[in-house]
């Protein structure tokens, strides 16, 4: 009998002490998937603010395309060429007269 209790004694300390393992390996991994977590979720963050960033360059770029778009129409105008021709050629029409200023 005695030899029988000493089985079972050693047969249940044997698992104690796996069931003691098991759990320390299951909190190592909730403890490991824990900080990955959170360092995803930094990179999360990081990287939505640069989402937000390349957003609003879009927005400007788009905002830019479109002002030298109508710079282009305006460029062709017969309004904006005289101008131009004027400032800075000097041109004028024949039967136009100038008047210069004295300095």
């Amino acid at each position: 009998m005695a030899g029988r209790r000493r089985i079972a004694y050693r047969k249940r300390s044997q698992n104690r002490f796996s069931m003691f393992l098991v759990s320390l390996v299951i909190v190592m991994m909730l403890i490991l998937v824990s900080v990955g977590s959170m360092e995803l979720r930094k990179k999360i963050a990081a990287k939505a603010g640069e989402a937000a960033l390349l957003d609003s360059q879009i927005e400007a770029e788009e905002r830019r395309a479109h002002e030298i778009e109508e710079f282009a129409k305006e460029v062709q105008t017969k309004g904006y060429i005289e101008n131009i021709a004027r400032e800075k050629l000097g041109l004028v029409y024949e039967d136009e007269i100038l008047f210069k200023q004295e300095d």
